[in-house]
């Protein structure tokens, strides 16, 4: 094997689309070291378990881990767990609540699942940091303390907009990313990967690794995918994402939705496809292909069929889906006369999760009656089942009594 060809080969493809690779040199040697003595390189990712689903946005960081595995690295997913039960700040102007052992654990059973959707299992190690952070004592986090300082923890944007503004920044926030760091330490890796907000955090990781004798882990942050809104960054908190484990309609319609600027970004970071492949076609056509390829790295072809289908019958040929959820309408909601609120209507569908969610639908002209779009909230229905109720762009029900 020539040994500078495959490093050079294996360069390009981990810096594709990447954000920042720094530093690209040290990398090279990783590289070059690993080859010759037949040691993958580990690569981490450090995982926050506040929530069980995962979206396109956190689907960008882990196709960029599976790279690294399938160039024959080792990926290690690092669990916060001892970190988010004290709660973290994790970049936000307040520290967030803390989370109980049981909670995080639900949520990291569905974060493994939905995460080997796309990371091989055989090369992937999971650990949770409580491992090393749970049995540090008050001398050594006194010892951690003194291999940073105040000055460089103020670096930090925000940290440093609070300051000026006078926001209390609790001790506690600066243990925060000296622990991520430590992590990096405790499973000596070699890269670690995160979203280009995280870069100060990783940054911090190479400088207290060379303080314990190790050499620096190289850093590579990707993008933040933009959401569906085309404005802020996906984030489940905004209601602007696509989750990774929903159906394969839900998914396909999500994407068509998308505008159409966000399509180069969507293939480039998604998908295995050119932009210049497609860029020539029309927007709706080309948006089809990045549907159906993105919904098929998850779903496969048939599920990637599926989406596709049910799109063009319900949103193009204005049919209704194959598969309507049937309910029955609770008695107590009907009148003598025969007719329901349109309120309560809604509201029995079960795809709301309140009157009040059910009153914003009604009042935005989110919801539709057998084709009519009712925005009165004081409208009554006549009930006469079968009768379908349409919310939104892709949620039915249909009252079968």
């Amino acid at each position: 094997m020539d040994i500078q060809a495959e490093v050079e080969r294996q360069l390009s493809l981990i810096e594709r689309n990447a954000e920042t690779l720094l530093p690209r040199e040290e990398l090279a040697g990783k590289l070059e070291r690993a080859l010759r003595e037949g040691r993958p390189l580990r690569v981490k990712l450090g995982i926050d378990p506040s929530a069980p689903h995962l979206t396109l946005g956190h689907a960008v960081v882990l196709r960029k881990m599976r790279q690294f595995q399938d160039l024959g690295h080792t990926a290690v997913l690092v669990v916060g767990d001892f970190t988010r039960r004290i709660g973290d700040p994790s970049g936000k102007s307040k520290t967030r609540e803390p989370m109980s052992p049981q909670e995080i654990e639900r949520n990291m059973a569905s974060y493994k699942e939905q995460a080997f959707l796309i990371l091989d299992p055989e090369r992937t190690e999971v650990r949770y940091n409580s491992e090393w952070l749970g049995k540090l004592s008050f001398e050594d986090v006194i010892v951690l303390t003194a291999r940073y300082t105040v000055a460089r923890m103020l670096e930090r944007d925000d940290f440093a907009r609070r300051f000026r503004e006078g926001v209390p920044i609790t001790i506690m926030e600066f243990l925060y990313p000296l622990a991520q760091a430590y992590d990096s330490v405790a499973i000596r890796a070699d890269v670690e990967l995160g979203g280009s907000d995280q870069r100060f955090n990783l940054l911090i990781g190479r400088d207290i690794q060379r303080e314990y004798g190790q050499e620096p882990q190289v850093i590579l942050t990707m993008p933040l995918l933009i959401g569906t809104d085309g404005v802020h960054a996906m984030s489940q908190s905004r209601g602007n994402y696509i989750g990774i484990a929903e159906p394969p309609e839900e998914q396909f319609g999500k994407l068509m939705s998308l505008p159409d600027e966000l399509m180069p970004q969507y293939f480039s970071l998604l998908t295995d496809i050119p932009w210049e492949e497609v860029k020539s076609l029309h927007p709706k056509e080309a948006k089809k292909r990045l549907a159906w390829e993105i919904v098929r790295s998850f779903h496969g072809e048939e599920g990637a069929d599926k989406g596709r289908a049910h799109f063009e019958r319900v949103f193009e040929e204005r049919g209704l889906p194959e598969e309507l959820p049937e309910v029955r309408l609770p008695a107590e909601f009907l009148s003598q006369e025969g007719t329901v609120g349109i309120v309560d209507l809604v509201f029995a569908t079960g795809l709301v999760g309140s009157r009040s969610e059910a009153r914003r639908l009604i009042e935005q002209g989110g919801v539709q009656v057998d084709g009519r779009r009712i925005s009165d909230l004081k409208a009554r229905i006549p009930f006469s089942p079968p009768l379908v109720v349409k919310l939104g762009k892709r949620r039915f029900a249909r009252f079968v009594g």
